[in-house]
């Protein structure tokens, strides 16, 4: 019997170039996804290597990639229609971008299947093109479409429909993918790291809307991979930073950890198989509070009832000093209000060729 992966590659604008690396590593290990399935950038990448585009050749064009090669501002539009206007970006560039890295053809004559995942504005429901009965449209305006930010980008029209970025329902279309593999590779680049040291508020529209669509983002598929009970899924959580969501400068730099999360999630990859409602790679992991930074607000008790408790003083503790976590896990962390809470990589701090200790307030605290 054939077992079949899914590869799912999730929006995160520039910092989804780290597909890139994912690719090279999955080349690497000879693993070979038999489904594909993305969402904005994610869509484009997987569809660029569906169609025939080799992996170091979507690197060159990712590091050769400039701002106004894809950034054109509106401004007749925004002169002219004001509040009316579609978007603040142009749309050429964009669909120019698509064109040049995607063969014109429809999702039946792919090699392998593509899911893209987008929203029809017009009925406010996702649509995933490529699934049966939704694949005799052109790839190219439907990946157009899965990047159409809304606000940056005019929506696309695909057969008879009007879509926008499916990252505003859905920016890891994992659940939808499940139903075609009996493993699933995915990699979020969406949610990578939820803290910033430089105040968001000072730098301008598109990094606070940036920042906003980010952390959406990660509300939303937060919910189905702490509640998984699909196939086994390696999840794959580069860390980038969010400044990385419109960056041209550290294009090397973000296709590179991509390629050092994927070997890393990867690294026990045939132990996997035949696990379902699993998560990986996991790890052990620390839970610390520091009492004195406590105000016993709760909020990591009521989201994570089963890891946190209060104690008779009314201060947060861990029911657990230490948990086996995936990189779903530990999102709780970063939600507290006074930094708290910590959570430690037991298994990379007792590694001989690890740094000591790494603390950390992120999400995901495996290293994923």
């Amino acid at each position: 019997m054939t077992r079949r992966i899914s590869l799912v590659l999730g929006g995160g604008g520039l910092k989804g170039f780290a597909h890139i690396g994912v690719l090279r590593a999955l080349a690497e290990k000879n693993i070979v996804p038999d489904v594909y399935a993305g969402t904005s950038i994610g869509a484009l990448i997987a569809a660029a290597y569906l169609s025939g585009t080799p992996v170091e050749t979507l690197a060159e064009r990712a590091e050769a990639l400039r701002r106004k090669e894809l950034f054109r501002l509106n401004h007749f539009g925004m002169l002219l229609d004001r509040m009316r206007a579609p978007s603040i970006y142009l749309e050429e560039p964009l669909r120019e971008l698509v064109a040049g890295s995607i063969t014109e053809k429809t999702f039946v004559d792919l090699p392998k299947p593509l899911l893209v995942n987008a929203v029809d504005i017009d009925r406010g429901a996702r649509v995933v093109w490529g699934l049966p009965g939704l694949q005799d449209v052109p790839v190219r305006d439907a990946v157009y479409a899965s990047c159409a930010l809304p606000g940056f980008f005019p929506p696309g029209r695909v057969g008879d429909r009007t879509c926008i970025d499916g990252g505003v329902v859905d920016n890891l279309p994992v659940s939808i993918a499940a139903h075609f593999a009996d493993m699933i590779i995915a990699v979020d680049v969406g949610s990578s790291d939820a803290s910033q040291k430089e105040a968001a508020s000072g730098q301008g529209f598109a990094t606070i809307y940036m920042r906003a669509a980010t952390m959406m983002m990660h509300a939303l598929q937060q919910f189905p991979l702490e509640r998984w009970h699909g196939p086994p899924m390696v999840l794959v959580r580069p860390r980038l930073n969010d400044a990385n969501w419109l960056s041209f400068t550290d294009t090397a730099s973000t296709i590179a950890q991509g390629y050092k999360a994927a070997i890393r999630a990867l690294e026990r990859f045939d132990s996997y198989w035949d696990r379902s409602g699993c998560v990986f790679p996991r790890r052990r992991v620390q839970i610390d509070v520091e009492a004195d930074k406590c105000t016993g607000c709760g909020t990591c008790v009521a989201l994570a009832p089963a890891v946190m408790g209060l104690d008779a003083s009314g201060k947060a503790f861990p029911r657990t000093k230490i948990v086996e976590w995936s990189p779903a896990d530990g999102g709780f962390v970063h939600e507290c209000p006074t930094t708290a809470i910590t959570a430690t990589n037991v298994d990379r701090r007792d590694s001989q060729t690890a740094p000591a200790v790494e603390e950390s307030r992120d999400p995901t605290p495996s290293g994923g």
